[in-house]
Parts: structure tokens; C-alpha cells; sequence
């Protein structure tokens, strides 16, 4: 139960860290986007207007994700007896369906102006470019100073890292247009945005979507679980073995653990709970266990059960 509290208060100092990195990242995107709506303006490029399109989405999608970190901090009720966490997931996978919506937008408006191009001014195109550049490189190293694995900060990450890749095309693009006159670099550098966007888009919605529909943490390997307990002296046998994620960075486990009655009565269940409980900690780093102990005499009342 110590071990639980513990990775309990690091899990909330984990997650008010990155409530501050969130604050700073979404003052600094707001900024920018300012600064990339006028240099779209002024310049006319369909590449920085891209960008500060999705630098749009992004000053949303962070607030979204700081809001779910809020909302995650609050204490469960009668029915909520896992509390909020979950709404930093749903915040993950609404930060990339808005990504996946931004690629289709960026293919679009790139397809389009490839046809039709129009005529950029590359010198203020490579200026507001470059401030965009420098502001989300900021923003990224706020974010990956981060060790607590959230998804809903991945999400975020992801947005700034977009927004990163979106302001280097567009002064790679300036600079084309500026020493060559080739002005369909600018709509092919939102096409490559696009492209650079959609695999991470991707696997957020693949990773959020894990949680939510509860599937097994990447890397825990419940047959080599089960393997642990039934080592641990006493156990016969491990069954209804589940594991899942409550939100990012906390892994939950639950089993029904069949033990000799010799056992029992020697140590006792909380000897028994502790050392089940110190196994999965230790080798698999799952501090958010519930064991269900039973007898190896009743085991026969619990076949009865599953058969019913």
C-alpha cells in the first residue's frame, strides 16, 4: 500500500510539472500564431497561412490537453470510483482526429495552389518562417523535458512538433522562392507538411485508442505475469488475469490467485498479498495491483463458478 501512495503523489507531481510546461507552450503558441497570421498576410503564402492555420488548432488542442490535466486531478465519486483520468486520453485522441483533419485541409489547399499557383513575397515569408521556427523549438524542448510518459502531453508534443516541421517548410520554401523564383515550393511544402503530420497522428490515435478500449500495455507480457505469480511459494495457480492502462504511466492489474491451504495458514494472506504485490512492482513496474486470494480447497467452488 506504501509503494501505491507513493507512485500515487510522484504520479501528481509528474502531472502538475507538465501543467506548467503546458501553460508556457500554449502563451508561446499564441504568440506565434499572431505573428503567422501577419506574415501570411503580408507575404501572401499558402504555406505560412497552413501554418498558422494549424497553429490555430494547436492553441485549442493545448488548451484542450490542459484542461483535461485539470479535469484529470479530480477526486472520484460514487460512480467515478477511477476518477478522471481518462480524460487526458480522450483529450490525446481529439488532439489527433484534428491532426488527421488538418493533413486532408493542407492536401487540399496544396493540390489546389500546385495547379494555380499564386505569387509569394519569400522575404517576409522567410522572416516570420524563422520566428515560427525558433518560438515551437522552444515549445518542443518545454515539452520533452517531460518524463512522465503522458499521452495527453504526447499530444500536445505532437501538435508543437507538427507546428515545428510546418514553420522549417515554410522557410525552406521562402528561401526557394527567394533564390530561384520557383513558387510552387510553397504549396508543395504544405503537402510535405502533410505527410511529415499524418504517421504520428496516427499512432496517437493508435496508442489512445489502447487505453480506452483497455488492451494490455505495450511491453507487459501477461503470459510472463502469470509465469512470476505462480512462482511465488504457495501459489498454485493464476487465473482471470487482466491488466490494463488507467491513463498514461498507470498500468493496473488484477488476478484471482489460488494458494495452498498449508500456505495460508503458515504466513497468512497479507504476507501472501505482499509478496505478490512486491513481484509484479518489481518485474514489471505495475504498482496498481488487486490479487482476489483463494484457498487450493475452494478451488472447486470457483470451477462451479466459471461454469455458470
Amino acid at each position: 500500500m506504501g509503494q501505491g501512495h507513493g507512485h500515487d503523489h510522484a504520479h501528481a507531481v509528474g502531472r502538475a510539472e507538465d501543467r506548467a510546461r503546458l501553460r508556457l507552450v500554449l502563451a508561446i503558441t499564441c504568440t506565434v500564431l499572431v505573428v503567422e497570421l501577419v506574415g501570411a498576410w503580408v507575404a501572401g503564402s499558402l504555406a505560412l497561412l497552413a501554418d498558422a492555420g494549424h497553429m490555430a488548432t494547436d492553441a485549442a488542442a493545448i488548451g484542450l490537453a490542459l484542461g483535461a490535466s485539470y479535469v484529470a486531478t479530480l477526486p472520484g465519486g460514487p460512480r467515478s470510483t477511477f476518477g478522471y483520468h481518462r480524460a487526458e486520453i480522450l483529450a490525446a485522441m481529439a488532439n489527433a482526429v484534428v491532426l488527421l483533419v488538418v493533413c486532408g485541409y493542407l492536401a487540399y489547399a496544396g493540390l489546389a495552389r500546385l495547379g494555380d499557383p499564386e505569387t509569394v513575397r519569400p522575404v517576409p515569408l522567410v522572416l516570420f518562417a524563422a520566428v515560427g521556427l525558433v518560438a515551437n523549438g522552444v515549445s518542443m524542448l518545454v515539452l520533452r523535458g517531460s518524463d512522465t510518459g503522458s499521452l495527453n502531453l504526447r499530444g500536445a508534443a505532437t501538435e508543437v512538433f507538427a507546428d515545428l516541421l510546418g514553420s522549417l517548410m515554410a522557410l525552406v520554401a521562402g528561401v526557394v522562392i527567394w533564390t530561384t523564383g520557383f513558387q510552387r515550393a510553397d504549396p508543395i511544402a504544405s503537402l510535405l507538411i502533410a505527410l511529415m503530420i499524418l504517421p504520428r497522428s496516427l499512432v496517437l490515435l493508435r496508442d489512445s485508442a489502447a487505453v480506452l478500449l483497455e488492451i494490455a500495455p505495450a511491453g507487459l507480457d501477461l503470459e510472463d505475469v502469470r509465469r512470476h505469480l505462480a512462482e511465488v511459494p504457495g501459489v498454485v495457480e493464476v487465473h482471470d488475469l487482466h491488466a490494463w492502462t488507467i491513463t498514461s504511466g498507470m498500468p493496473s492489474l488484477s488476478a484471482h490467485v489460488t494458494v495452498t491451504d498449508a500456505a495460508l495458514d503458515e504466513h497468512g494472506v497479507g504476507a501472501i498479498l505482499d509478496r505478490l504485490c512486491a513481484c509484479t512492482a518489481a518485474h514489471f513496474g505495475v504498482q496498481h495491483a488487486t490479487f482476489q486470494v483463494e484457498p487450493e480447497s475452494h478451488r472447486e467452488h470457483e470451477d462451479l463458478g466459471h461454469a455458470h
